[in-house]
């Protein structure tokens, strides 16, 4: 689903641009407001998926849960996740989205990285169940975490810190030129979730 921009204008005007298409709102979320949903959060029932990359299996280092509404399945890694029911704090900061972008989430993908050893690699939400062109919302809570951001041409890298009520919006070619990714930071003691908002077609 592409980001409706005629919507967005004034709002992409309170943005730093971190690279094309990547748009940078650092207090999205006021502090304490964020770190309240951060400790609300908390108290879910996550989960540690072992996925199958080039046939060896691997548990995910950090845990999550992905939410959304009916029919809005996901296949990552070649294992189908089915959505569970929205937490009520979740689908509040899914419809100010909506409203605030003119797009249209129906899921969302938490993970919970406990510690800076917790982390993500290399990857790009390219997923046929996302469509051409997502737009895709990553709202940050917690401890501030570094991000990187790779070209997938120049491999020229770009270091973003995400810091706590922060909102970073992918859309147009992002996902196509780009990966991404959050490395190990080993001087991180404390936890950070991060949610990352879609449209999910479905499968």
């Amino acid at each position: 689903m592409a980001w409706n921009v005629s919507n967005s204008i004034e709002r992409i005007n309170k943005a730093q641009c971190v690279a094309p298409d990547f748009y940078y709102f650092e207090h999205f979320i006021a502090e304490q407001k964020a770190l309240s949903l951060y400790q609300q959060l908390l108290a879910l029932e996550w989960q540690q998926p072992t996925l199958t990359i080039f046939n060896k299996q691997h548990t995910i280092p950090r845990k999550q849960i992905y939410m959304g509404d009916a029919g809005t399945g996901y296949r990552y890694s070649n294992q189908l996740f089915l959505p569970e029911p929205w937490h009520a704090s979740v689908v509040n900061l899914k419809n100010s989205l909506n409203n605030w972008f003119g797009t249209q989430f129906n899921a969302a993908l938490l993970n919970w990285y406990r510690n800076g050893e917790d982390k993500m690699g290399w990857h790009a939400d390219d997923e046929p169940e996302l469509g051409f062109s997502p737009t895709i919302a990553s709202i940050s809570l917690g401890s501030s975490r570094k991000f990187k951001i790779r070209e997938n041409t120049s491999k020229h890298v770009t270091d973003l810190i995400l810091s706590n009520g922060s909102c970073l919006l992918m859309t147009g070619n992002s996902q196509r030129d780009y990966q991404h990714s959050l490395p190990v930071q080993k001087r991180v003691n404390d936890g950070r979730i991060n949610l990352t908002f879609r449209t999910v077609c479905g499968i």
